[in-house]
């Protein structure tokens, strides 16, 4: 009998736990009777009563199983770090506050059975402010087109993902691992299934705006070259511009020694420009920088304080 594994990753879910976890088990009883499944949640340290509730679902029902990590790792090391604890024949990746449908499992399922190695789900619709999804459609376009590497719109992670392809998440040892680049990076065929992504049942957002910048960052310093080619190609034509307009300058002065005084209005603007563009361009840079630094420390994705039922 095939094995399920069903990851959630939690933080701050208190109200919400409970309730998925049985959502879930319903579900997978109702529309997947062939096959066994485990259900696995990794809390990120909560800081409200999630752990203690965990525990307890824990305790009630041996097939949730629960990681809790030692600290707070950020969303993208912890959910991939549960996948790859996962020992079922697929993983799929819902999140704990039911803005993911749960009907969509069997669907998945189904897919799978069918011979597709991952299965991702692709917003076509949702209940989320419009401006903010005019902003990610924005970033979808952009890191698509920038990217020598297909990228999904408007994927947020929730999908199933085979066992070969969890196999080689492992064998990567990608300290700072992006689920969302790695499922189009890897090369695997994949069948997206479109869904209306709900308002979360209770609670509110973790993802501040550090954190999607954060995300947005890593996906752009990992699957795109075009943030340093275009600080070289700029670079080199403010480099022209600014030599051109000082032969300019150099000349004329020449031409007219006593009736052409330089100013400071020139040697302000100049500065001031070229500052900005340096100022601006190093910090790109520094993205890219500190992308490298994080591999090259190869820290682990996450440490654990307390695993339950495994």
């Amino acid at each position: 009998m095939k094995k399920i594994s069903i990851l959630i990753p939690c933080y701050n879910e208190e109200d919400n736990v409970i309730p998925i976890a049985k959502a879930i088990e319903d579900e997978l009883k109702k529309s997947c009777t062939n096959y066994d499944y485990e259900i696995c949640f990794i809390d990120n340290c909560s800081t409200d009563k999630t752990r203690d509730i965990l525990r307890f679902i824990c305790s009630q029902n041996k097939k949730v199983k629960c990681i809790l990590n030692a600290r707070n790792f950020g969303p993208f090391n912890s959910e991939c770090y549960g996948m790859m604890q996962c020992n079922g024949d697929c993983v799929i990746r819902i999140c704990c506050d039911f803005q993911d449908p749960i009907d969509m499992i069997p669907k998945f399922i189904h897919e799978w059975e069918n011979g597709a190695k991952i299965v991702v789900s692709q917003k076509t619709s949702d209940d989320e402010n419009k401006i903010m999804r005019g902003f990610r459609t924005i970033y979808y376009k952009l890191i698509r087109n920038m990217s020598s590497v297909e990228q999904i719109d408007h994927f947020t992670g929730f999908g199933l993902y085979d066992k070969s392809f969890i196999e080689i998440m492992r064998s990567l040892k990608d300290p700072v691992p992006f689920l969302r680049g790695l499922v189009a990076e890897l090369g695997y065929k994949i069948v997206k299934l479109p869904y209306h992504h709900n308002k979360r049942r209770s609670g509110k957002s973790k993802f501040s705006f550090f954190k999607l910048f954060d995300a947005a960052m890593l996906s752009f310093t990992t699957y795109t070259k075009v943030g340093l080619r275009i600080a070289t190609i700029c670079g080199a034509f403010v480099s022209f511009i600014s030599f051109i307009i000082a032969i300019i300058y150099f000349i004329l002065k020449l031409l007219h020694w006593n009736d052409m005084p330089m100013g400071i209005a020139p040697l302000v603007i100049g500065v001031f420009f070229l500052g900005s563009m340096q100022l601006f361009f190093i910090g790109f840079l520094g993205e890219y920088i500190m992308s490298m630094n994080q591999r090259i420390m190869n820290r682990p994705l996450v440490i654990e304080e307390e695993r339950i039922n495994w």
